[in-house]
Formats: structure tokens, C-alpha cells, sequence
């Protein structure tokens, strides 16, 4: 058996034997498992075929697991019909070489540190891999230079060399999945009751959601003209000022109910959500805040919003046409470097997929990508991630026109990763679309009643917003009513007049 493994150590090009590998470890941990089955049950959610120096070996360990995953015995008299087609084997004296490696009982004792130090060099491996790679194409100048683009390539290998083999991590007994429950309802319970996750800022909606749940994707949608980005910017100003406050009041950033937010707007700059932003706080309308129409005391209210503002935790990249691989890598980044809890993307149809797109099924599968990357994110940096997207033209055409799943754009798997599906919908915007023509004098009793009827039913949806909870894993789906007030782009709660309290004469 030395002799083969020997010559197994030695197959392998010079370069490709210089880097770490340990075939002699390799040999016994599939001797190990041949004797004792029952060994796989821990080492395969950590260790894969392709972590084996060795070809042949990582072939063996494959067909290993395979059988016992069909429940049969896999010893070296079932796996010899598998391998005596195999060239390799054959060098080695055929799949006789399968029964020497069991030759040595006392690998049991030893396998799992055996599969550590595997796994371990597998790692470093891959490490020089990367390195290789990094050093080759910076030195290649052939092609169009991207340094940037080469540098969050890098990182991105860098990140899978960092969590290879994280699965072994996922399994959590139920005392550690209780412990977790009661956490999140403590949190509920501190923030003053119905709210488990981020909150965001609107007590109607946190009531019905609960707020956003780490590791959840919301996908927030719309038509144009509805308030998506506006929903979503006051959402993401909510949760940061939330933290602020709670860290004010000595709340540890854990049990907070906000969270510092990084904002990827592929559509609007980073000035103009800061505009938003300030004409929220300061009362001012956005337009005039872009045209300079404002007052000294406009002014001097702008100023002071500004100055409370300064500390925000909220984050903004503006970086046009990011690709999800890139998003990712930034989103990870803002994670270890400003402990990030709510990402908001503005807006997902503006990503790239890594594929080069072209047919409309390829438009398809890239989205498909991008969703399922999304829903990844979230789950790999445990936040919730907030998506707008589109809605496809089909809302105009019906007579009601609040939007239904089926109006996802471009793909159904937008629906499928998504945890929650929220539709925001202004029907003053239609009603003000149809207005009629303005009577005068001389027009006759038709005019005047038409629009007098047009009138009252802008009365009646004036200020008025639905976010329409079409999904939620966590709870029941619904209507939230909202108040828009378009001149600072600002969502808040509905108050109806019969839940105000009457007036004393």
C-alpha cells in the first residue's frame, strides 16, 4: 500500500506538488470510512471530493457517499465494480487498491483529524489559487484595464475560500433554536410589543409585519408614480434614527430595534436621496430644496435637520449598473466595517446578473440570479434585505388597479425567494390622471357635476397610500392604510377621524 501512495504523491505535475497536500491522510480517512460507515455522518457536511489532492481519492470518497446515502454498505468488495474501468486505478494494480487501504484498522481513531487536515490544506489550496490568480491578472495588461473590478473579483474569492465548508455550522440542536425565539420575542417585548424585527418607523405596518426579520427578503413594488423609493427611504431613515436613539437611551445594539442601513441606489444619486431626506426632517419641500426657493427660516430649519443628521447611521452607494456578485461583496464589506442590519436596494431590475444578457429568457434567468443572490445575502449576513422592483404594465390595464402578485415583473422567482411581497399603491394618482375638464362659465349641468364628482372622490383618496401585504411567511397577508404627503415625499401612519378623540366645547 506505501508503494502505491507513494506513487500516487508523485503523479502530480512539480508545481502542482509543491503546494500543500497530505495523500498519505488522504488514504487512510477512505480507509477509515470503508471500515466504519458511520463516520460519514459528521465528516461529509464538512468535507467534499474536491478537497482531496488527489483525483482518484476524491472519485472514491464520492462513491462512498453515494452508497451509503442509498442505504448500502460501501466496503471495498461493493465499490470494486465502480472503479475497474477506472485508468488510475488500474496504474495502482486495479481496484485491489481499494482493500489495501483499509489495510490499517487504527485510522479509525484517528479520521476526523485526518478530514480536518484534508480540509485544511484543501483550504490553503484554494487560497494559492486565488493568489495566483490576483498576481496574473494584474500583471496581464492585454485586455482593458479594470483595477477595481479585479480588486472585488478578488474579494469575492477571497469570501468563498472564507466560507467553504459553512455548513457544518447550520445545524443548530432546538435548545439553541428556542434560545433564539425567546431572544427575538424579549426584543418584542422591550420595543413595547408587536415589533420582533427591524422596525420600520410606521407602527401600522410593524404591527401587521412585525417589523423585518433578519435574514428575510422583502421585496417592495410598485408602478411609477406609486412612492416606492420614497416608502423606502423614510423606512431606511426610520431604522437608523431608531438605533440612534436607542443607543442614546443605553440600548445594546442588539436588542435595538433599528439598524444602521446601507442603501444601494442604482437609479438616484446619493444627493438626491439626501434631499429627500432633508425635506422630511425640515419640512421643505423637495423641489424647492433642488430650486433654492426657500427662505432664511427655511433655511435655517434646513441647516439644523442637517446637523441632526450628520450622525446617521445610513449609508449610500450611488454606484451605477453593480452587478450582484459586486453588491454583494460592497453589502459584505459594510457589514464588517459599519455592522450594517438593513440593506435597501433601489432598484433590483437595475442590477446585473454575471452572465451576459441578450434574449428575454436570458433577462429571465438573470433575474431569477439576482433574486435568488439577494435572498443569500440576506441569509449569509443574517439582515434583512429590502428590494424594490417593478411592475409590469399589465396593473394599467385592469379597472382596479392595485397590483397582484402575477404583476412581479419578468420573473416568477421574485415571488418564490422573496419572504414578503408588499405592493405600495396611491389611488389619488389615477383619480387625479382622469380629472375632467375644469367647468367655466356658460358650461352646462353635466360638466359642472362631473367634476364635482371628481372632486369628491379626490377628497376621499387625497393623502391617502395602501401598502398591500400580498406575502409574509410570518403572518397574515392584508391592506395597511398610510398618509403620503407628496410635497416631502413622507409616509406615515393613518389616523381615521373616528379614532380621534372628540373635541371639547
Amino acid at each position: 500500500m506505501a508503494d502505491n501512495i507513494i506513487r500516487l504523491a508523485d503523479a502530480p505535475a512539480p508545481e502542482a506538488a509543491s503546494v500543500p497536500h497530505n495523500v498519505e491522510a488522504e488514504a487512510a480517512l477512505l480507509g477509515a470510512l470503508m471500515i466504519d460507515n458511520r463516520l460519514a455522518e459528521d465528516i461529509q457536511l464538512k468535507l467534499r471530493p474536491d478537497h482531496f489532492f488527489e483525483p482518484l481519492h476524491g472519485r472514491v470518497y464520492e462513491q462512498i457517499l453515494k452508497m451509503i446515502d442509498r442505504n448500502m454498505i460501501a466496503s471495498p468488495v461493493t465499490l470494486r465494480p465502480l472503479f475497474e474501468a477506472d485508468e488510475e486505478m488500474k496504474e495502482l494494480g486495479g481496484p485491489a487498491y481499494l482493500a489495501q487501504l483499509t489495510g490499517s484498522g487504527a485510522a479509525i481513531i484517528g479520521a476526523r483529524d485526518f478530514a480536518e487536515q484534508i480540509y485544511e490544506l484543501a483550504l490553503l489550496r484554494a487560497l494559492i489559487g486565488v493568489g495566483r490568480e490576483m498576481v496574473e491578472k494584474a500583471l496581464d495588461t492585454s485586455e482593458e484595464v479594470d483595477p477595481k473590478g479585479q480588486i472585488e473579483q478578488a474579494e469575492a474569492a477571497l469570501y468563498r475560500v472564507a466560507e467553504e465548508g459553512g455548513g457544518e455550522g447550520t445545524v443548530k440542536s432546538f435548545a439553541e433554536a428556542t434560545r433564539m425565539a425567546v431572544q427575538m420575542a424579549e426584543k418584542a417585548l422591550n420595543s413595547g410589543g408587536g415589533l420582533s424585527g427591524t422596525t420600520t418607523g410606521l407602527e401600522n405596518v410593524n404591527a401587521k409585519t412585525g417589523g423585518l426579520h433578519h435574514s428575510d427578503l422583502v421585496i417592495l413594488a410598485g408602478r411609477p408614480g406609486m412612492g416606492k423609493t420614497s416608502l423606502a427611504t423614510n423606512i431606511a431613515f426610520n431604522a437608523a434614527q431608531r438605533l440612534v436613539r436607542d443607543l442614546e437611551d443605553g440600548i445594546a445594539p442588539e436588542k435595538s430595534a433599528g439598524a444602521a442601513v446601507a442603501f444601494f441606489s442604482l437609479e438616484m444619486s446619493a444627493d438626491q436621496l439626501a434631499t429627500r431626506i432633508l425635506a422630511e426632517n425640515s419640512g421643505i419641500s423637495s423641489e424647492n430644496l433642488r430650486m433654492g426657493k426657500i427662505s432664511q427660516q427655511d433655511f435655517r430649519n434646513l441647516a439644523r435637520a442637517a446637523a441632526e443628521l450628520e450622525s446617521l447611521p445610513l449609508y449610500i452607494d450611488d454606484t451605477a449598473g453593480l452587478t450582484i456578485a459586486a453588491l454583494r461583496t460592497r453589502a459584505r464589506r459594510l457589514k464588517r466595517q459599519r455592522a450594517i442590519g438593513l440593506i435597501v436596494v433601489d432598484y433590483l431590475q437595475l442590477l446585473q446578473g454575471t452572465g451576459k444578457g441578450g434574449s428575454d429568457q436570458n433577462r429571465v434567468q438573470e433575474i431569477s440570479e439576482i433574486s435568488r443572490g439577494l435572498k443569500t445575502l440576506a441569509k449569509e449576513l443574517n439582515v434583512p434585505v429590502l428590494a424594490l422592483s417593478q411592475l409590469s404594465r399589465a396593473v394599467e390595464q385592469r379597472e382596479d388597479k392595485r397590483p397582484q402578485l402575477s404583476d412581479l415583473r419578468e420573473s416568477g422567482s421574485i415571488e418564490q425567494d422573496a419572504d414578503m411581497v408588499w405592493f405600495v399603491y396611491r389611488e389619488e394618482y389615477y383619480v387625479a390622471s382622469r380629472e375632467p375638464k375644469r367647468p367655466i362659465e356658460g358650461d352646462d349641468a353635466k360638466v359642472h357635476d362631473a367634476h364635482a364628482e371628481w372632486m369628491r372622490d379626490m377628497e376621499r383618496v387625497y393623502g391617502l397610500a395602501e401598502l398591500i401585504i400580498a406575502k409574509q411567511r410570518h403572518g397574515a397577508t392584508g391592506k395597511v392604510k398610510m398618509k403620503f404627503e407628496a410635497k416631502i415625499t413622507r409616509f406615515s401612519d393613518w389616523i381615521d377621524d373616528q379614532y380621534l378623540p372628540e373635541a371639547r366645547g
